[in-house]
């Protein structure tokens, strides 16, 4: 009976989570499409949030120039690429990752590899040798040197 109930709860959870997921499939408004834009953009006063969420008087210039580019029709890549001609790439909350800022993103990859073929290299020299098999030859030195013990 116990089974039961938790296999119907995660039968609900699924059947919540997928008719959550699915969108109502119409195209999205040029509202919708501004604020997606907008949420990639770097406020120029706050630079610590999006140009959709913050209320300086920069944002919402840029949230209304995207708006009335959206409406021109233009696309997304050429809404980004005025904003970044105009403000550089800082306006971008992420930046292309190339050049300095491709480090920023590289090296923590590379220094996790490093760590993890140190740590492989330590471990293997650690590991205790296999001890050698004694030959014939080794019981009978033994085997002498106990006869000539006093």
């Amino acid at each position: 009976m116990k089974r039961l109930s938790w296999l119907a709860l995660a039968l609900v959870l699924a059947t919540a989570l997928v008719i959550g997921s699915r969108g109502d499939g119409s195209p999205p408004t040029d509202a919708e499409r501004a604020s997606t834009i907008a949420s990639a953009i770097r406020c120029p006063t706050c630079r610590s949030q999006s140009a959709a969420d913050s209320d300086a008087p920069a944002a919402v210039a840029i949230r209304d120039e995207i708006l009335r580019r959206v409406q021109q029709g233009q696309t997304e890549g050429q809404i980004r690429a005025f904003l970044v001609s105009k403000y550089t790439n800082d306006i971008l909350l992420d930046p292309p990752k190339r050049g300095v800022s491709g480090l920023v993103w590289a090296l923590p990859v590379v220094a996790v590899a490093a760590a993890a073929a140190g740590l492989t290299v330590a471990l293997r020299r650690w590991r205790p040798k296999p001890r050698r098999q004694a030959t014939s030859e080794d019981r009978a030195l033994v085997e002498e040197a106990l006869r000539n013990a006093p």
